[in-house]
C-alpha cells in the first residue's frame, strides 16, 4: 500500500464498519467456519460467539453434517446463536449437501447466510474421501434457487479461481470465501494421517492474495470474502486494497483461545482494530469505501502470478484514492 504522509485524519473518526447481509458489523471480520459436533465445541464456539456479539464481528460455525446426522450433536451449533441473538451468523455445510439439508443446517441456527465449502484436495487426500464430484455444480445452483438467505461459495485453503468464480456466477452465487492457501493445510494434516499424497501435494492450491485478485478483477457484482493466512490488521487492509470486502480469521483466533484464553483473544481482536485503523490512517483512508481505491503496488509470486494470468496489474498501482472521487 503506497503511505499518504498527509492522511488529513482523525484516527477516532476512520470507520472501519460494514453492512454484511444485513447485520451492521463494527469491523470487516467474521471469525470464519472453525468446528463443530465433538465435546469442547460447545465451549469453543459459545466463547466464539460471545466474543463476536461483544466485538460486533459475524461469526460462522464448522460444517453442520455431523449434527443432521446425530440431532444430539446440534447444541454444539445452536450455541452460536443463542450467545449472539441478533448478530451475524453463518451456517456451514458441504456443497454436495442435498437441498433439504441445507435447509435444516440454515434452520438449525437460524442463520444470516450459508457458506457451501468446496475441499476437493482435502477429500482426495483423505482414504475416507468422496472421489466422484459430478453433479456438484447442478446442486450448487438448486442451493442458491431455493436458499432462504444468501449462499457463500468457501474454499477451505487452496483458493478459488475467476474460471471456478465465473462458472459458480452463472450457477447464481454471489458471494464468495476465497480460502486461499496460506492458512491452515489440510493436504499436510491429511497426509500425516493417511500418506495418500506426498511433499510435492504441501503446496499445492491459490496463495490468498492472487485468489482475491482474480476475482476482483472480473468486474462482476460479487462480495469477495479474503481468508486463508490473515491474522491482522495490516494483512486485513491489504486484502481489502485488493478487492476484498470482509475477511475471515479462523486458526489464529482458534489457536489464542484455547491456548491463552476469552480474554486474551478479546484483546487480540482490539489489537486488530487499532491496526486495520493505523493502516487506513497511514494510506489516507478514511473508510472501508476509500481503502479499495488507495494505490496499491503489487510485487513478488503475487505479482507474478496477475501477470502471467492476464490481468492488469497497473489497475492497483495506478489508483489516485480518495481524490479520485473528489
Amino acid at each position: 500500500m503506497v503511505p499518504d504522509s498527509l492522511p488529513e485524519l482523525n484516527l477516532e473518526e476512520v470507520d472501519t464498519t460494514i453492512s454484511f447481509l444485513g447485520k451492521e458489523l463494527s469491523l470487516p471480520l467474521i471469525i470464519n467456519a472453525i468446528t463443530g459436533g465433538v465435546d469442547e465445541a460447545l465451549v469453543i464456539n459459545g466463547s466464539l460467539a460471545r466474543l463476536a456479539a461483544q466485538h460486533g464481528l459475524g461469526m460462522a460455525v464448522g460444517s453442520q453434517t455431523i449434527a443432521l446426522d446425530d440431532n444430539e450433536l446440534a447444541n454444539s451449533f445452536k450455541i452460536v446463536r443463542k450467545e449472539n441473538r441478533d448478530g451475524l451468523v453463518l451456517a456451514n455445510i458441504a456443497a454436495n449437501a442435498k437441498p433439504p439439508l441445507a435447509l435444516q443446517a440454515i434452520e438449525m441456527i437460524e442463520a444470516d447466510g450459508l457458506q457451501i465449502h468446496l475441499n476437493i484436495p482435502q477429500e482426495l487426500a483423505m482414504k475416507e474421501g468422496d472421489r466422484d464430484f459430478r453433479g456438484l455444480l447442478d446442486n450448487i445452483a438448486e442451493l442458491a434457487r431455493i436458499a432462504p438467505v444468501p449462499i457463500i461459495a468457501k474454499e477451505v485453503g487452496f483458493g478459488l479461481s475467476r474460471e471456478t468464480c465465473q462458472r459458480l456466477y452463472e450457477a447464481g452465487v454471489r458471494l464468495f470465501d476465497v480460502g486461499g492457501r496460506g492458512g491452515t493445510n489440510f493436504i499436510a494434516i491429511e497426509q500425516a494421517r493417511s500418506g495418500l499424497f506426498n511433499d510435492d501435494f504441501i503446496s499445492w492450491g491459490l496463495p490468498t492474495p492472487a485468489s482475491v485478485a482474480e476475482l476482483s478483477s472480473l468486474r462482476f457484482p460479487i462480495i469477495i470474502v479474503a481468508s486463508g493466512g490473515i491474522r491482522g490488521g495490516l494483512d486485513a487492509a491489504k486484502a481489502i486494497a485488493l478487492g476484498a470486502d470482509i475477511v475471515g480469521v479462523a486458526g489464529h483466533f482458534l489457536k489464542i483461545l484455547t491456548e491463552q484464553g476469552m480474554n486474551a483473544l478479546s484483546e487480540e481482536i482490539k489489537v486488530f482494530q487499532y491496526h486495520l485503523k493505523s493502516s487506513m490512517m497511514m494510506t489516507g483512508a478514511a473508510s472501508l469505501a476509500d481503502l479499495k481505491r488507495i494505490p496499491l503496488v503489487i510485487g513478488g509470486n503475487t505479482a507474478h502470478w496477475i501477470t502471467t494470468r492476464g490481468i492488469d496489474i497497473c489497475s492497483w498501482a495506478c489508483r489516485t484514492g480518495r481524490q479520485e472521487n473528489s
